[in-house]
């Protein structure tokens, strides 16, 4: 048998068509053709899945059952198969507590070194806190010069009012001779009178010493006796230089008492209640009554209703409103003044609280008058204790609907307490170190200044941090932060994420598979990634890519094109070989698109816009430099930059939740900016992104777009449902009646195997049809529902070309490029791209308004060439009626199409954040600075 190849014969899984092929092994190998066509088919469901199965079954019975069994996939066979490792596309955890820090286990590392070598200040008098002991406290007193007197002293008060007879007298008969009190020196035997409401600072001298010969073991009882005396603190004066030491066997800071624990790792988790913030329990945001959330309209009074949450209790004997009421009393508040004309005192009484105990009665329902005496809460105390207490869903939700996500006030969104971050390192405590940049981060590693004594100690973990931190570097990350939430990561990052850990590991012999790595990465980055992967496949691995990106795959050993079209029309092998082998095929799209026979053509002219404009002043969340960006309105927009200059921030933290809480009063947090001009030029937002339509294989296209709705009303209007009394929730198969009660609907039933892969087998009631028989009896033009949900988009239009309504929002789907997926195909079987464009679809069939805003991140993702192309149709569809496009993007095919870019940089992180140039693609390639630019030259 061959051993440099992997021989795959008869796959079928999904749409592929019994395909025979030869992949070589140790090379890179680049798997592209049309969005549809069966790559991720053959890439993961069957060369992947079978590798991971053959590895399982190695296993024995008992480890398989906590693995879950892996299926077979539908292949005659694969021969020359390595151990294969799958690195894809989904993201990281959503786990608010998940950070870039946590998933690359760096943050596991930093814990270790800062408990190992780190040293404690404290945070109000930056004093270093060690504990120390009787030995090195004598060491240091070693460094005095021979002959000087040296005076041992037990702090026995510090800044503590009173006449501290008491203390004198159990010093006198403890046998002390000499006190210092204020710095004064008094002998015990006197009469020693203080002020009783001064504060006063009290030391006893346990001894008086010269240092010289055999003076040490004297010195070293004393200070055991003062450490005693002093709960394990004790000042050692200098008489002869006039300076004290003070020395301690606590790690306590000697001036406040400020302490740490002894450092261990677990002490600088945030998911550990030892090291969280104790306010907001290491998540770094808190929910906080929100001021506009409870007062939607500052015109208003209290009487008005101006308070969102006594709305409906003004002029009601509801106790919370009487008590309130007294509150209002008490302090002379106007009830009938609107609530903008407040004083700060006056809300804060209003939203706090009473500052001091009010006397009020409150009479029941039933005429009883009682009395108390209390703190009255205000308004937005009292919601909070009562979200606190309430277990109620529904009141929960209530309480929560006045508050909003905002930083902890404690710890200021560090997630870690006031002990954990008085730890520093060279200077930087761990939550300073995670909120660099990868790039400082390396930086600052790589020349920390430690002790012989620390270097030793801390040798391997520094080198584990600094490996991780450069391969990290090495696929384009260096712009974010170990501190930046892991859910908030794009595809891309996150794949590269798990990429840069799986080169730390540097196995070899090993499959690896990828799917678009290459994704939210900018050209110039992309380099660095196709050096990375080459770096893995000179280790002696094969990697295995699906990817549309051409410079990958100009870069790359060989390309196999699956096509020809997508769905049903794919699932062939139309090419394959090396780079240029595949652009002299005439049979492949990709080839055409290499060699630059086939291409996107740059309009002729941009479009002008409606004149409108919307523009975002002083954006300055995460790294925006405090910036203002117009967008013009009626044109197709597109935001470009280097990974991590800010896009994503400015277009959807910024100006797309501003929008929305604006239009929608949605309550997504909107990032730090100081205003959004223009917003009455917009009164529709529309965010297309890529994240799936459905989690459940119940979700399909007709469901998400609306469409089915109609076929089955369709179906009901039928001469034969009408007479059988049904109506349309007898074709729904969510709901009893006339789906099959033996599937519940699904169509196919689980079959749980203990060690063994689940099994699923088709219905045996319905075959697999969803619906029971008297459902499927009702026809519309011969076919039943189940014979319209099994039809491609392609095939449906004509089928419906007569009922407009239907039509039209399927003429949507094949309008985006998805005619090839059938109308009831699971939700869980579309790719992302997929998953995007049946949202585009569904978005499509609503009414142009001019007045509408599309904003798309990255569409581009999962499509091949051909396919932008089509999606480039349909944006500028929309743009041509009145409508704005509002893209973010790295796709030079998209940027150069656009009327409008505004692109962000110069670099990404703190490096990134202004605007370099903005106008049309022909400006922006005329600007030397713009890295974009660059790239665009060589395309216009």
């Amino acid at each position: 048998m061959n051993s440099d190849k992997i021989v795959i014969k008869g796959a079928r899984e999904n749409n592929l068509k019994n395909i025979d092929i030869e992949i070589p092994k140790n090379k890179l190998v680049i798997l592209t053709g049309l969005s549809g066509s069966g790559k991720t088919s053959l890439a993961f469901d069957t060369i992947y899945a079978e590798g991971q199965r053959r590895y399982v079954e190695s296993l024995s019975a008992y480890a398989r059952q906590f693995l879950g069994g892996m299926e077979k996939p539908d292949v005659d066979s694969i021969e020359g198969l390595s151990p294969a490792i799958a690195i894809d596309q989904k993201t990281t955890s959503n786990n608010p507590r998940s950070t870039v820090g946590t998933v690359t286990e760096i943050y596991d590392y930093l814990r270790l070194l800062y408990a190992r070598i780190g040293h404690a200040y404290c945070p109000h008098h930056n004093i270093r806190i060690e504990a120390q002991t009787i030995k090195q406290m004598c060491d240091i007193v070693d460094q005095y010069d021979e002959r000087d007197k040296l005076q041992v002293l037990a702090r026995m008060a510090m800044n503590q009012k009173g006449t501290h007879k008491d203390l004198f007298e159990k010093l006198r008969k403890e046998g002390f001779v000499r006190v210092k009190v204020d710095g004064e020196m008094f002998t015990l035997d006197e009469d020693i009178v203080l002020e009783k409401n001064k504060k006063h600072t009290i030391d006893v001298v346990v001894d008086r010493i010269i240092k010289k010969e055999g003076y040490r073991s004297r010195l070293s009882d004393s200070l055991e006796t003062a450490l005693k005396l002093a709960g394990g603190e004790c000042i050692v004066e200098n008489l002869t230089k006039k300076t004290e030491k003070l020395f301690s066997e606590n790690q306590a800071c000697p001036i406040c008492g400020f302490s740490v624990p002894k450092l261990e790792p677990r002490l600088f988790s945030f998911n550990n209640p030892l090291g969280a913030c104790p306010d907001c329990k290491g998540l770094g945001t808190k929910s906080v009554v929100d001021d506009n959330l409870l007062v939607p309209d500052w015109s208003l009074s209290i009487n008005q209703g101006g308070l969102r949450y006594f709305k409906t209790a003004v002029g009601t004997d509801r106790l919370e409103w009487q008590k309130f009421l007294k509150l209002c009393e008490a302090y002379h508040i106007d009830l009938d003044k609107p609530l903008k004309d407040f004083t700060k005192k006056e809300l804060k009484i209003i939203f706090i609280g009473s500052d001091k105990p009010i006397s009020y009665e409150t009479v029941s329902s039933s005429g009883n008058i009682s009395r108390a005496t209390q703190y009255i809460e205000g308004v937005k105390t009292l919601i909070a204790r009562r979200y606190e207490e309430t277990n109620s869903s529904w009141a929960k939700e209530w309480y929560s609907s006045f508050m909003r996500e905002q930083t902890c006030p404690t710890c200021g969104g560090a997630r870690l307490n006031e002990m954990v971050l008085s730890v520093k390192v060279d200077g930087l405590s761990i939550y300073d170190l995670t909120n660099k940049s990868i790039n400082d981060a390396l930086a600052w590693i790589s020349s920390l200044k430690l002790s012989i004594m620390e270097e030793k100690i801390s040798r391997l973990i520094v080198k584990e941090i600094k490996d991780r931190l450069t391969f990290l570097q090495n696929v384009g990350l260096g712009y974010l932060t170990l501190a930046r939430h892991a859910g908030g990561l794009s595809g891309g990052e996150a794949q590269r994420i798990r990429l840069a850990t799986q080169i730390g590991s540097r196995l070899t012999g090993v499959l690896y598979v990828l799917d678009e790595p290459s994704i939210g990465l900018h050209q110039r980055d992309n380099e660095k990634l196709i050096r990375t992967l080459c770096e893995m496949r000179d280790l002696g691995n094969s990697v295995l890519v699906v990817e549309h990106d051409e410079e990958t795959m100009r870069e790359s050993d060989y390309i196999v094109d699956i096509g020809p079209g997508a769905g049903v029309h794919g699932g062939q092998v139309v090419a394959c070989g090396t780079p240029q082998e595949v652009m002299n095929n005439p049979n492949s799209i990709t080839g055409q698109y290499l060699a630059g026979t086939k291409r996107i053509e740059v309009p002729k002219k941009r479009r002008k816009g409606n004149g409108l404009f919307l523009e975002v002043r002083g954006a300055k969340e995460h790294n925006l430099k405090n910036i203002n960006v117009k967008f013009p309105l009626g044109k197709m927009i597109v935001v470009t930059g280097v990974s991590g200059s800010g896009k994503s921030t400015l277009v959807n933290d910024i100006l797309c939740r501003g929008l929305r809480e604006k239009i929608y009063h949605s309550k997504d947090r909107v990032g730090a900016h100081r205003e959004i001009r223009g917003i009455e030029n917009v009164d529709k937002v529309i965010e297309v992104s890529q994240e799936p339509i459905g989690r459940t294989p119940r979700s399909n296209p007709v469901t998400y777009t609306g469409v089915f709705d109609d076929i089955r009303d369709l179906f009901a209007k039928t001469q034969e449902a009408k007479m059988r009394g049904y109506d349309k929730g007898r074709f729904s198969f969510n709901v009893k009646g006339g789906r099959c009660e033996a599937c519940q609907g699904d169509g196919v039933k689980r079959i749980s195997m203990h060690f063994l892969p689940d099994v699923y087998v088709p219905c045996e009631e319905c075959g697999g049809k969803r619906y029971n028989e008297e459902t499927l009896q009702v026809t519309f033009k011969d076919k039943n529902i189940y014979d319209v949900l099994e039809m491609t988009v392609e095939e449906s239009l004509s089928f419906f070309e007569n009922l407009p309504r239907i039509y039209n929002k399927l003429k949507a789907l094949y309008d985006v490029g998805l005619g090839y997926i059938k109308l009831g195909q699971s939700a869980t079987t579309l790719s992302g791209g997929e998953a995007q464009r049946v949202k585009l679809a569904s978005e499509l069939q609503k009414r142009a308004t001019g007045k509408t805003l599309y904003i798309l991140d990255e569409p581009t993702t999962g499509l091949h060439s051909d396919d932008v192309a089509r999606l480039i149709e349909v944006l500028n569809k929309i743009v041509d009626n009145g409508d704005t496009v509002l893209i973010i993007e790295h796709n030079l095919d998209v940027i150069k199409v656009a009327d409008h870019i505004i692109d962000l940089g110069l670099e990404g992180g703190d490096a990134g954040g202004t605007i370099v140039v903005s106008g049309t693609p022909e400006k922006v390639a005329k600007c030397e600075e713009s890295r974009t630019g660059q790239f665009l030259k060589d395309l216009l």
